[in-house]
């Protein structure tokens, strides 16, 4: 890329970035928290300036860019007068995560999507507890939550999901899961699974474009006021209308919302995998 190319993407990826976190950064300026846009800069740890810091991507030269900041980012070479990602050297220090996660994302992308779970992992989080996790009230209360629970099967199959079962949630699930099997449970039909396409592209990072990096921050962003829209808390006063998920009608809701999110990371599972496959084949 010339250097205006590479300046006008760079401009318009960082405009992107605010855009999306505007709301964190405001909060945290003031001090306050939200019960769901927090989420994904709590859980993953991941500031809102990582996102602000666009990458071309492996195998792209950015003309001219030798006397720019960006020559000394970790993660990049210079030749001559211009940078390119250090694809080699990135593989040399990372190859065991990049082997790990080239395995999740290549064994989830071969699985059949499961559409069944409806969401019941936040009700397990809270099944038969005085108190739970989040400042905010039950929508059915704590006995309406734990009838709920009682009614459905649990069919996690995300780990990172499971590990906050309550004790008495934990045996209803359909198997117990485990960390050192996440790569033979994780499926694409997942919202926690999609959702962590964010985590795996702020990993590989310089190897990932900017934009496929916002992408899946955008997509977990979504996901992740879906996942609580289903859940047991009432969020109206913050502004989400619920999922009903122990109505039909709100399970179909559900199943439609898990579809689209399922297909729009897809592609996004499939770039990623072709990014880290790429890079460890050298």
């Amino acid at each position: 890329m010339t250097a205006p190319e590479w300046a006008e993407l760079e401009h318009a990826h960082a405009a992107r970035a605010d855009a999306l976190t505007a709301g964190r950064r405001h909060r945290v300026a003031r001090g306050e928290t939200h019960p769901v846009d927090d989420f994904l800069y709590t859980y993953y740890s991941y500031k809102p300036g990582l996102l602000r810091r666009w990458h071309p991507g492996a195998g792209v030269r950015l003309q001219d860019a030798a006397t720019t900041p960006r020559a000394s980012w970790r993660g990049y070479r210079t030749d001559g007068g211009d940078v390119l990602v250090d694809t080699a050297g990135f593989v040399r220090e990372k190859a065991l995560m990049l082997r790990g996660i080239a395995g999740i994302l290549r064994a989830t992308e071969g699985r059949k999507a499961q559409f069944g779970c409806f969401g019941l992992h936040e009700w397990a989080m809270v099944y038969r507890q005085a108190e739970h996790r989040h400042p905010v009230p039950l929508r059915l209360g704590r006995e309406g939550t734990d009838a709920v629970v009682d009614a459905h099967p649990l069919g996690c199959s995300h780990f990172d999901a499971f590990r906050f079962f309550t004790p008495d949630a934990v045996p209803r699930n359909r198997e117990a899961l485990t960390r050192a099997r996440q790569v033979d449970t994780e499926q694409p039909g997942c919202l926690h699974a999609n959702m962590d396409l964010y985590k795996w592209a702020v990993k590989l990072g310089p190897l990932v474009p900017g934009r496929l990096l916002l992408d899946a921050f955008e997509l977990a962003r979504d996901i992740r006021t879906l996942d609580m829209r289903a859940s047991p808390y009432d969020l109206v006063g913050w502004g989400y209308a619920p999922v009903a998920i122990e109505s039909a009608e709100g399970k179909a809701e559900y199943v439609a919302h898990q579809r689209g999110f399922a297909e729009r990371a897809a592609g996004i599972r499939s770039a990623l995998r072709g990014i880290v496959e790429g890079a460890l084949a050298g």
